[in-house]
């Protein structure tokens, strides 16, 4: 009899010590009233014009779902040190979440405003993650899908951007997107987005500056089509450094420049893909998915 007695302890002690704290916390229940926010996640960019992009995106989150607390972070350390050497301090997502769990948020949907889910967007979601389910910290945490995510999306996205190409080009001109493009198999968005851009419009290409298709592709295909005049476009969130100089500016190796030397005329629209609502709305119909799950 107190074999089995003793036998029976020595079970409810193992059992005690394998369940881990939170959750034997969590049975007492956690009586912190629900407050829910967003934190907003871009890879960020120095250059101030690109802040209309930005100040687009939270305008039409807090249309959409109003009274919400909205928080930022980027995820560019090289900026983010950047813009701390002119006294503008912007967090990293760990440190917006820490900071939103001392405010004693308890639910949060993490938006990323990344085009692909890339290396950026992987790197985010790994530390991201960390946070759900700490003792008295964020009980839950969601995070959005970016631009580019589903197959929908890439249909939904082709489109948009035939929308917004300047109307007063005409169609036999030519629209050149540049994308920024990853080191992570997510760069084959890219590739997809090109092709159902073709079936739109065979004059408009896609390219990357780190990643595929690139510049000399695409230089191949406007000789092949013997397009002499082309519309140049980031396709990224913000007209920031990469549009105003890998793509438009001066130098030699900027596509402007490659392509002016092969006898096309370039001209650039500086516009990020979130000055247009129509990409917005993606982003934020994926931010309204999951903070439709935070219940």
């Amino acid at each position: 009899m107190r074999t089995k007695t003793a036998f029976k302890l020595l079970v409810l002690l193992a059992l005690i010590f394998l369940v881990p704290l939170p959750a034997l916390l969590a049975a007492h229940g956690d009586k912190r009233p629900m407050k829910k926010g967003i934190l907003l996640v871009a890879f960020g960019s120095t250059v101030p014009e690109a802040q209309v992009s930005f100040d687009n995106i939270e305008r039409s989150v807090k249309k959409s779902l109003p009274g919400v607390p909205v928080y930022w972070a980027y995820t560019s350390r090289i900026i983010i040190k950047k813009m701390a050497k002119e006294g503008k301090h912007v967090a990293t997502p760990a440190e917006a979440l820490a900071k939103m769990m001392r405010e004693n948020f308890t639910h949060v949907v993490v938006q990323s405003l990344h085009t692909v889910p890339g290396a950026e967007f992987h790197g985010m979601l790994k530390n991201v993650h960390k946070f759900g389910g700490m003792d008295k910290g964020i009980k839950k945490v969601l995070v959005g899908y970016p631009l580019m995510a589903t197959s929908e999306d890439v249909q939904r996205v082709a489109e948009a951007i035939i929308k917004v190409i300047p109307r007063e080009r005409k169609k036999k001109e030519g629209v050149v997107l540049m994308g920024h493009g990853t080191h992570h198999p997510a760069d084959v968005y890219y590739a997809a987005l090109a092709y159902h851009l073709q079936k739109l419009d065979p004059n408009v290409f896609v390219g990357t500056v780190e990643g595929w298709p690139e510049i000399d592709d695409i230089k191949a295909d406007l000789e092949k089509r013997r397009i002499k005049r082309v519309y140049l476009m980031p396709f990224m969130s913000v007209a920031g450094d990469h549009a105003r100089n890998d793509m438009a500016g001066p130098e030699q190796d900027s596509w402007k420049s490659i392509l002016e030397q092969e006898g096309i005329q370039c001209l650039p629209v500086l516009k990020g893909t979130a000055e247009f609502q129509e990409f917005v709305d993606i982003w934020v119909d994926h931010l309204k998915s999951a903070f439709s799950h935070l219940d």
